[in-house]
């Protein structure tokens, strides 16, 4: 997925997730009837979700399915903390004297 991210569209990608998110759901031992009732979304946008069928997902619904199978903390790789650069520590440091 990495080396063509940049070729793939939008709704490309959202399918790619989608196949993740199952693979990720079926290994945590969730079935979608329980995350349904855990995340509050109904179980055809969840299929359809896992399937590519549907490429329309709210990030807020994302972020509600990834809460029902407990990996919500996986949220922060989509935008790490961005690491202070060396020139900016360097003025701190000045600064700091």
């Amino acid at each position: 997925m990495i080396e063509t991210i940049y070729e793939q569209t939008g709704s490309e990608i959202i399918r790619l997730l989608g196949k993740q998110y199952a693979m990720y759901r079926k290994k945590m031992g969730f079935t979608q009837k329980e995350v349904c009732q855990q995340s509050g979304i109904s179980i055809f946008t969840i299929s359809s979700f896992e399937n590519g069928s549907s490429t329309g997902l709210t990030l807020s619904s994302f972020i509600k399915l990834l809460r029902a199978i407990n990996m919500l903390e996986e949220i922060e790789k989509l935008l790490p903390v961005i690491p202070e650069s060396p020139r900016e520590k360097y003025l701190k440091q000045g600064k700091s004297k």
